[in-house]
């Protein structure tokens, strides 16, 4: 046997969706209930664990004969099930390196991430079958006691025959289906530096990170304390019902003087600044609602395994574009900052769950909680935290890419690129916290919102007004920072005409070291790393404004499949933030001797031997990839016991 490809349906009464497949794998109730494979290309076949019958003993080997390559459509769930299956404790699991996964094959051709979506995209002939959710709500899931059931908890194969029957079809079908994207796609294999990438991916959600749930439980009890007092508080002001009610909450604002259509938090935050004490004090008591912080904690919670460490929270090639990670579970990519100068008392107070104390020296409560979501992660015991994460590789990377040589000269100096910029466009010297020091905001809002062909609106998105910034200052600022980087604002409109040429007479073009290719109905663009981003179905047609543009195919701001424009700055975005994804991995490459944990952003989180040498993490990790000659790399980091924001 050379290659297997492998569906499996399961039961557990954990919920996958909120726990993630490492706590959904550890209930009691947990097991493997339809085993469907196909060996070497032969006719798919089910093996019915929940009625007895027994997986092939050539198949069992297979599992852990690293020879043989295992397949599936989102390759993780099988891996780590069929590792629990074969007895493997918690924190031990297959080896992900003979795995493959055909969703991570449908993601870097720009497809869907699921087995229905690729699918359809794909127009093959044997797609998922429909009625699979309702059959998997069935058999997969405990169900209610009742009356007309029996009392029973949980659907077995007797109770419903016909229905199971079909369950193995749709089964089966799955495993076809798999089986047809990779005929599908076979001329454009997944390079195999991207199924390595994937690998090291794998092996660090499989390692997980530990979390303080002492600190974690103590904050979910806390916040459940705070947000009934700031409650009470409200009714006691407003004498609402419910003071969480929006439309409740507007009503009572509107019969004392301020009409509002919105309680948004940017919204609460401008009125709180004008409106009189009474309704300042209940908008701030909302303020102080509107925190979430609890929900991350809950999801800590729900989600650590058995040892203490949560794990799958990582999800390779989950920007659609890019290729870039994106969170799942705890969702580290959007952490609160912490900005609390005495963290580790504050954070000690609430491990000691000090209520009393917290919120008199904190005051607001939530706000405390939400800046120690960070501190919930800890380094497992005798080792320490070492974060090390690139300076402004963003704009290190548009820089070398456009050979804007100024910028180039900034980073070599180890000079601040915000002031830098600021001083290039107002033509005067610019110092943080020295000559000329003020400017340096108009510089850092110039660069944040400009790099991508943004204009005015892009300022204020990013909140150039609430900056001090007045509306007249912004197309001066648009003007200034174009005329300040002539070879980005070129190479915008390089990358426009080279991919519009190739998607227009379905050839190969080139600029700046990158390939533009229209191939069998896709635009794929090579990055310098030589790895490819895909557009799926290209065309010429008509932006919102009337002009020409590039059209294609793909997961818009809904999350459905639908058609989107791009042109020269968008595509730019896209080519500097997979660029900058490729140097990550490169970082990961590099140290993957080190035990990472977490990585969010440009930054990685290692759990470290005390005697590791942060100076040492911080100069491999700025290696410059071999492929990006000239690209000057800087890596900054610091130590810590508990995970923060330095």
């Amino acid at each position: 046997m050379k290659s297997i490809s492998i569906d499996i349906e399961t039961y557990s009464s954990v919920s996958l969706q909120k726990a993630g497949v490492y706590k959904y794998t550890e209930s009691q109730d947990f097991e493997i209930l339809l085993f469907g494979y196909s060996a070497d290309g032969a006719p798919v076949q089910t093996v019915d664990l929940a009625c007895g019958e027994a997986i092939p003993e050539d198949v069992i080997s297979a599992l852990t004969d690293e020879s043989v390559l295992k397949w599936a459509f989102n390759a993780s769930f099988e891996r780590i099930c069929l590792s629990r299956f074969l007895g493997m404790p918690t924190g031990e699991y297959l080896d992900p390196e003979s795995w493959r996964c055909s969703m991570i094959w449908a993601a870097t051709m720009g497809l869907p991430l699921s087995l229905e979506g690729v699918g359809v995209v794909l127009g093959l002939e044997k797609q998922k079958l429909t009625e699979g959710k309702e059959l998997i709500k069935y058999f997969c899931q405990p169900c209610a006691p009742t009356k007309s059931n029996g009392g029973r908890t949980r659907n077995r194969p007797a109770d419903a025959p016909d229905k199971w029957d079909a369950f193995k079809r749709y089964n089966i079908r799955d495993v076809e289906t798999e089986m047809s994207i990779q005929a599908k796609l076979h001329n454009f294999p997944v390079p195999d530096s991207v199924w390595e990438e994937y690998h090291i991916d794998q092996r660090i959600n499989d390692r997980g990170v530990a979390l303080d749930l002492t600190l974690v439980r103590e904050a979910i009890e806390m916040d459940g304390r705070s947000r009934s007092e700031l409650t009470d508080a409200m009714k006691d002001i407003t004498e609402l019902e419910n003071p969480n009610s929006v439309q409740q909450m507007k009503l009572w604002l509107a019969d004392n003087g301020l009409e509002t259509d919105t309680l948004g938090k940017k919204a609460v935050a401008e009125m709180i600044k004008t409106v009189p004490p009474e309704l300042q004090e209940v908008l701030t008591l909302r303020q102080q609602l509107a925190k979430s912080s609890v929900k991350k904690y809950q999801t800590m919670e729900t989600c650590v395994c058995s040892d203490g460490r949560a794990r799958g929270m990582f999800q390779f090639y989950g920007a659609n574009r890019t290729g870039r990670w994106a969170g799942r579970l705890i969702q580290m990519q959007n952490l609160p900052q912490n900005h609390l100068e005495d963290l580790a008392e504050a954070r000690a107070l609430v491990r000691a769950g000090d209520f009393d104390a917290v919120e008199m020296l904190y005051e607001d409560v939530p706000d405390t909680l939400s800046q120690l979501i960070r501190t919930a992660f800890v380094p497992r015991s005798g080792t320490k935290f070492i974060v090390a994460d690139f300076s402004a590789i963003e704009a290190r990377v548009i820089a070398w890419l456009a050979g804007e040589k100024w910028r180039q000269e900034v980073f070599a100096a180890g000079k601040d690129i915000y002031c830098a910029s600021a001083s290039q466009m107002f033509k005067v010297p610019v110092e943080k916290h020295g000559v000329n020091g003020h400017l340096r905001q108009k510089g850092k809002i110039a660069e944040l919102a400009l790099g991508y062909g943004g204009s005015v609106g892009a300022l204020k998105a990013m909140g150039a007004i609430e900056m001090g910034l007045t509306e007249d200052e912004l197309p001066p600022l648009v003007d200034a920072w174009r005329q300040s980087n002539p070879n980005i604002t070129k190479l915008w409109w390089d990358v426009d005409r080279a991919a519009t040429e190739a998607v227009r007479y379905k050839r190969k073009s080139e600029t700046h070291g990158i390939l533009f290719d229209y191939r069998s109905g896709m635009l794929f663009i090579t990055l310098p790393s030589g790895r490819r981003l895909a557009y799926v179905k290209p065309r010429i047609g008509e932006n919102k404004f009337g002009g020409e543009c590039i059209t294609y195919e793909g997961v818009g701001g809904t999350k459905k499949w639908e058609r989107l424009e791009s042109y020269g700055p968008k595509f730019v975005e896209n080519i500097v933030q997979a660029t900058s994804r490729d140097i990550l991995c490169y970082a990961m490459q590099t140290l993957r001797n080190c035990s990472v944990v977490m990585h969010i952003h440009d930054e990685l989180v290692i759990e470290a031997d005390p005697r590791m040498s942060l100076p040492a993490v911080c100069e491999q990790m700025g290696r410059t990839p071999p492929w990006a000659k000239g690209l000057l790399l800087r890596a900054d980091g610091y130590e810590c016991d508990f995970y923060q924001k330095d």
